[in-house]
């Protein structure tokens, strides 16, 4: 376990355990509190929030393995789970906000707060509040941050696909779409969360100065502007796969229309070799020479391959070729 206190206005990081954080939070003043408890359980001794000092019973869920959007209000303070996207994978921060004090939990190394702990000796907020949106704000850049390296990836494929299409490109593709859900099923909760707490706030707080409603408003924006991208992600992805569908199927089709013009031709040659391989009468007392074999047994063959090339050449693909230029013509007038 890895506790650091860090005193705030001065921005002073100092590591520490639960007792000397819950000395500090007892003090006054401004006090960011960070709290790693590592991939271990964490050990026995009571609930987190008992440790800490928070002794209602509604905060006793703070410290354990949770990994679902949450939030909960109680006489000014606010406590809650929110999403983080981690490389690839979504870890959960345990977030307690009050007046004075932020208090931060989670179950491994944290970028998101080891970088906002970070700036908190150059970027210094002036209150609890302040800093509480400071996180939730580095929170839906990591969503961003995510969706805009996913949508590049989709879109570097569906160039490469065009260009020449490989069996990897479908796996990278199914390896998205899953992303894509991950990252909405974790967020859309999260969203949910945000806009129920935000209204709840607005109708119940009176009194609320205008840079907070200022920043309920950002951080309400910022949450339908990520959701839509990770829409819009989920819509990149359905269509980057319906082209590699297609650019399948038109292979397919080029390989079949190779087939028919193979069949066409060999069709009748079929025809006349199993013909003139019959043994009947008229064959054997009739077409015994060697002209009726060559004028018959060649040169129908011969006669059957020239109208097969001929149908399939001219009658299909070179009336294909006709009638598309008239359109190629006015397509690049346009």
């Amino acid at each position: 376990m890895i506790v650091s206190v860090v005193s705030m206005p001065e921005g002073v990081v100092v590591r520490t355990d639960l007792r000397g954080a819950r000395e500090r939070l007892s003090a006054s003043g401004f006090v960011i509190v960070d709290i790693d408890l590592g991939e271990e359980p964490p050990p026995d001794g009571g609930p987190l929030s008992r440790r800490l000092g928070l002794d209602d019973e509604i905060w006793e869920w703070l410290g354990e393995r949770r990994e679902h959007a949450r939030a909960d209000f109680h006489e000014g303070a606010v406590a809650g789970i929110v999403p983080v996207v981690c490389g690839d994978r979504i870890a959960y921060v345990q977030i307690h906000g009050d007046e004075d004090h932020v208090i931060t939990v989670h179950h491994g190394p944290m970028e998101l707060i080891d970088t906002f702990v970070e700036r908190l000796r150059h970027e210094r907020p002036a209150d609890s509040v302040t800093a509480l949106y400071l996180i939730l704000q580095g929170v839906l850049e990591s969503f961003r941050r995510a969706v805009t390296q996913a949508h590049l990836e989709v879109e570097d494929l569906e160039e490469a696909m065009f260009e020449e299409r490989q069996p990897r490109q479908a796996q990278a593709l199914a390896r998205l779409r899953r992303r894509a859900a991950r990252l909405h099923r974790a967020f859309l909760p999260y969203a949910s969360v945000v806009q129920e707490v935000l209204v709840r706030r607005r109708m119940t707080a009176h009194g609320v100065p205008e840079e907070r409603r200022a920043m309920n408003s950002l951080h309400e924006h910022t949450v339908h502007l990520v959701l839509l991208e990770i829409e819009s992600l989920r819509d990149a992805t359905r269509r980057a796969a319906g082209s590699y569908s297609s650019i399948v199927a038109d292979q397919q089709n080029l390989v079949i229309n190779r087939l028919t013009i193979v069949s066409m031709i060999f069709l009748p040659l079929s025809f006349l070799t199993g013909f003139f391989g019959m043994n009947f009468t008229f064959l054997t007392k009739r077409l015994n020479s060697e002209d009726s074999f060559l004028a018959l047994g060649l040169g129908l063959q011969a006669v059957s391959v020239v109208a097969a090339l001929y149908y399939v050449l001219y009658r299909t693909h070179w009336r294909q070729l006709k009638d598309s230029r008239p359109h190629d013509t006015a397509d690049d007038q346009l």
